[in-house]
């Protein structure tokens, strides 16, 4: 394998170990700098970087002339960047099919190029894998004694979890950008300001060949920073791009184009509605929430520092919640669970609902501090006793999960209440 020096392996990495027993090719993508190509080369024979720069990026002519001579090497081999030649796709794609063998290929992607670009969809030949900066486990920041896999199975948190205000606000505003690991405070946040800066910029334009307006662009990420983990609608987006009193920058067509840029970029995400019953209309009524792929990218949107943050709590605890949610997806994805958030009629939400195969359930209020479990209970109690009393299934957990707090522990009415530095996969 090519496993780099100084790895720091993934979660992920067990994932991808188990799909290339199955497919012929595995595409991992998600957001620049998370690690994807480090990742892909702790599982490869060999690689083809497309986007190098020798030659004057001889290799993405090459490939673009002659797509059969970028998938030459010891397997599993990897393509990295290849959407910026998208035809690799069908390359790979015919491939597989001359070939039972499976685990052959590993693509990676920072970006999801324009479907026209594409013949096939790969269905049966190639599996997308999404991959998402470090959660606190994966980079050392989460003792990981409390597993989200663990608490499924009926186990109970324990654990002692010391850690201050500073040191959760800090590791929000680094994120977890593997690049950022062990720098100090201005240098990670720096990482994150130059991303936000470079999506702006140039990334947008360049994901589809469509031309945007980097002052726009910084506007509506800054909007988007604003109305972090909330069901923003796109009327508040187009009111926040007004600048004064003058009409607003943005139609609506042009603001869902630059909103389909940013999730294409895997900056943004967004975390749907659930409903305990199959045919229910809730998924499709009620609005996903929007958040960035990782916190850090928010809180430099809004050009905050770790001072401005502890001096306005409350915008901070939309970020600390965003944090919470990059790394429950990690951890619930590990165990094959999706995430999604709830809200009914009568005004009950819950910051996160997570959902296993077989339709077993769990929910979790994101709490920044411990002294705020007794609400949160609250509500998890509610949302039970309302599924339980519809004669739905109970859930297989409640858990508050809390940035400062000294234990992981479960209360007298069986709620959990787990610190996010104490959670793992």
């Amino acid at each position: 394998m090519l496993t780099p020096e100084g790895y720091r392996r993934r979660i992920i990495d067990r994932r991808i170990d188990s799909l290339l027993k199955l497919f012929g090719a595995v595409c991992v993508e998600g957001s620049k700098w998370c690690g994807k190509t480090w990742t892909s080369l702790n599982h490869a024979g060999s690689v083809y970087y497309v986007g190098d720069p020798a030659g004057d990026y001889q290799n993405r002519r090459l490939a673009a002339l002659d797509p059969p001579y970028a998938l030459q090497g010891e397997i599993p081999h990897v393509i990295d960047e290849w959407q910026e030649v998208p035809g690799l796709w069908d390359a790979v794609r015919f491939a597989v099919d001359q070939s039972r063998d499976k685990g052959r290929f590993i693509l990676t992607g920072s970006s999801v190029p324009p479907n026209r670009s594409i013949l096939h969809t790969g269905t049966g030949r190639i599996v997308r894998l999404r991959m998402r900066p470090m959660s606190l486990a994966e980079s050392g920041d989460s003792t990981g004694e409390v597993s989200l896999a663990g608490l499924f199975a009926g186990g109970s948190p324990r654990a002692r979890n010391e850690v201050s205000l500073d040191t959760i606000i800090r590791l929000a505003v680094r994120g977890g950008w593997p690049g950022a690991i062990g720098l100090d405070d201005d240098g990670a946040r720096e990482i994150s300001v130059h991303y936000i800066e470079q999506t702006a910029r140039e990334d947008m334009s360049r994901v589809d060949g469509k031309k945007r307006n980097p002052g726009k662009a910084a506007r509506l990420l800054r909007s988007l920073a604003r109305n972090n983990q909330t069901m923003v609608s796109n009327q508040t987006l187009l009111a926040d791009t007004r600048e004064g009193g003058s009409p607003q920058v943005f139609s609506e067509p042009t603001l869902i184009s630059y909103l389909e840029a940013l999730k294409k970029l895997f900056v943004i995400e967004e975390l749907t509605a659930w409903s305990p019953r199959l045919r229910s209309t809730t998924r499709m009524r009620v609005a996903a929430k929007k958040h960035f792929v990782d916190p850090s990218l928010a809180i430099a949107a809004l050009g905050a520092t770790p001072q401005k943050l502890k001096d306005d709590l409350n915008t901070f605890g939309f970020m600390f919640e965003n944090m919470a949610v990059r790394d429950l997806k990690i951890y619930a994805e590990a165990c094959g669970a999706k995430v999604h958030h709830y809200r009914d009629n009568s005004g009950l939400e819950i910051d996160v609902i997570l959902e296993t195969p077989d339709g077993g359930w769990a929910a979790c209020e994101v709490k920044l501090g411990v002294n705020d479990a007794d609400k949160a209970a609250e509500s998890l109690l509610r949302l039970k006793g309302k599924i339980v009393g519809a004669g739905g299934e109970a859930p297989v957990f409640l858990a508050v999960v809390c940035g400062v707090g000294d234990f992981a522990y479960v209360r007298e009415d069986g709620v959990m209440v787990v610190p996010l530095t104490s959670l793992g996969a």
